[in-house]
């Protein structure tokens, strides 16, 4: 009985963990993007990024869910410019 206890606790650190991982990423991407300007990351980077804000839930904060949907946007913006720049675009002509 004790065990399942401690198999559920480890679990249960094991996913805080996960995520305080995924928000030290997504804070340095951040941090990259906010000092060098969004073109400074790779188009894995920028997806990367992407998820990671994607996931994030600023519902309790109006203005934060505004400014992620602003970013989410200029990310994809990146990603397609990218694709572009490197002729792997799925642009149809």
């Amino acid at each position: 009985m004790f065990s399942c206890k401690t198999d559920i606790k480890d679990r249960v650190t094991s996913i805080v963990e996960e995520n305080n991982d995924d928000d030290l990423e997504r804070l340095q991407l951040l941090d990259i993007v906010f000092t060098r300007g969004i073109n400074a990351l790779s188009r894995e980077h920028l997806e990367r990024l992407h998820d990671l804000i994607e996931k994030k839930d600023y519902s309790h904060d109006k203005k934060a869910q505004k400014s992620k949907a602003k970013l989410l946007k200029k990310i994809g913006n990146a990603i397609y410019d990218h694709d572009v720049k490197n002729g792997s675009s799925f642009k149809m002509s």
